[in-house]
């Protein structure tokens, strides 16, 4: 069946292949699966799709009638959309409730990066601290190099294999960040807050060898992750205006000077690992940008931004972001 909808494609339909024996829903599936999927060009291993309407709920299993199968299933659920079947494992694809907002008494920041830890958290209660992920640009830089070598072999379903490894080892790190970010937040009643990240790719300019690491970068990923993580637990995730997180002092809010890793502010001498500043600037930072930064109205500093502006900013209160 999967081999005819690969074939035919677009003109595949349940009633030419139900001489199969199986139901016209589950032919359905599979047909529409394998049949508008252009990049597949043939069938190894098919799975068997069974959509929800297939599918009964009875004394603790989930049932397939017209497979004449049982699959203990004990989590809570408002909709069973379908199941995925193979030779070992039944995939069972749910929508679960939300859980309510829990009130937050604190807010904590991360802060996103290209290079270096690719996630770094600033709890403000605590003033702890976390640097997580280091090793994703090691993986895609490695695997690059991988790739490389073989595509100059010719070797291209190689190519495809590695990639996909690479895929997976990122996948499977965002999943564990995310994880313990939200871990942190429900541990300390805290509201997640995060850059708005948005089109960062055509905003910041791209030096040669700086290029594959930002178009590389799988922020977009580690958001998903976090905002579905946080859905589930019922925290709170907002994301902020990014401009100044990375050059405003999170001890006076007045600008500074980084280099590197290193940032130092001139006014009140503090001097921090530059992604942890910036982290706790996400998480103190109101989440409108006060209209007198952009049109640079105070005294001037010597790199041209209003200090006066930026500190009246920091004592904004807090409004709502859109």
């Amino acid at each position: 069946m999967a081999e005819f909808a690969v074939t035919h494609k677009f003109n595949s339909s349940s009633a030419l292949v139900k001489h199969i024996g199986l139901k016209a829903a589950i032919s359905a599936q599979i047909l529409r699966k394998y049949g508008r999927n252009c990049n597949i060009k043939r069938v190894s291993n098919v799975n068997l799709i069974v959509p929800g309407q297939g599918v009964v709920y009875r004394d603790g299993a989930v049932c397939v009638p017209c497979l004449k199968l049982a699959i203990p299933f004990a989590k809570s659920y408002t909709k069973i959309n379908q199941i995925e079947l193979n030779d070992t494992y039944a995939f069972v694809s749910i929508t679960v409730p939300e859980a309510d907002l829990v009130v937050t008494k604190t807010t904590i920041g991360v802060d996103l990066n290209t290079t270096g830890h690719c996630a770094v958290v600033a709890v403000p209660s605590t003033g702890k601290v976390y640097k997580l992920g280091k090793k994703a640009l090691h993986t895609h830089l490695k695997y690059k190099n991988y790739r490389k070598r073989a595509q100059l072999h010719g070797h291209y379903k190689l190519v495809k294999k590695i990639k996909h490894r690479e895929s997976s080892i990122v996948r499977d790190l965002n999943h564990k960040i995310s994880k313990f970010i939200v871990a942190k937040a429900r541990e300390n009643q805290a509201e997640i807050r995060l850059e708005n990240l948005c089109g960062i790719r055509n905003r910041v300019k791209q030096a040669r060898s700086f290029r594959y690491a930002l178009n590389s970068w799988s922020f977009a990923q580690l958001d998903q992750f976090i905002e579905y993580k946080a859905k589930l637990v019922g925290i709170p995730v907002t994301k902020i205006d990014p401009a100044y997180t990375s050059q405003r002092c999170s001890r006076c809010g007045l600008l500074g000077t980084r280099s590197g890793k290193i940032f130092k502010c001139q006014a009140c001498g503090h001097v921090e690992n530059a992604d942890a500043n910036a982290a706790f600037n996400i998480a103190n930072a109101p989440m409108a940008v006060l209209d007198g930064i952009k049109t640079g109205i105070g005294v001037k500093a010597s790199n041209g931004k209003s200090q006066e502006a930026l500190l009246l900013w920091a004592q904004q209160p807090r409004k709502a972001y859109a």
